[in-house]
């Protein structure tokens, strides 16, 4: 009887053992798999949700999340269009936990100037937010000229107007780095998702 018991007792702590040792090893590919989660995968499994995007000045965007890109994202307000440089961001609150990568080899590479190459050709009447740090950002408003590797220029109009030389107060040359958020209206006819 007694070696009955100990033999129990031995294949009952060697059981444990194997359980903790998978517990453990589930625990760790778990952390390894997290950490190749990239934002953009996190924000792509959140699309079509309401989050909101904080600033390093404070300001926030809320919209329902309409595109996550490689570098940046837009969030759909209820009467404008938001994009939203990821570097720009320094906290998101209503993400979901799922992570979706990319599929498209092509997507991956389409970074903000793309987009903002985008808005360019179409002469979009636009309001850049250029980040200001703790003081907030500066607005100006006009439709980008020219998009560069790491910079845009900006036909600067006051608030409203149309892209005419008439209108035309400057041309500004903004970094990416400086952009906190670009605005623009939605196109006429446009139906949330």
């Amino acid at each position: 009887m007694r070696w009955d018991a100990l033999f129990e007792d031995l294949e009952t702590q060697m059981a444990a053992s194997e359980r903790l040792d998978l517990d453990a090893e589930i625990a760790e590919r778990t952390r390894a798999e997290a950490a190749a989660v990239e934002l953009a995968d996190r924000l792509r499994g959140s699309l079509g949700m309401l989050i909101v995007v904080e600033l390093a000045s404070g300001s926030m965007f809320e919209g329902t999340l309409s595109h996550a890109g490689s570098q940046a994202l837009v969030l759909d307000e209820p009467r404008h269009q938001v994009l939203v440089p990821y570097a720009s961001a320094v906290r998101y609150l209503g993400l979901s936990r799922l992570a979706v990568p990319e599929p498209s080899k092509v997507r991956q590479r389409l970074g903000l100037a793309s987009a903002l190459r985008g808005l360019a050709r179409d002469r979009t009447t636009l309001a850049v937010l250029m980040s200001g740090g703790s003081t907030g950002e500066r607005t100006l408003h006009g439709v980008i000229d020219r998009v560069g590797r790491d910079y845009l220029d900006l036909a600067v109009t006051g608030d409203g107007e149309d892209r005419r030389a008439a209108n035309v107060r400057q041309l500004a040359t903004i970094p990416f780095a400086a952009l906190a958020g670009i605005r623009s209206a939605r196109a006429p006819g446009y139906q949330a998702g």
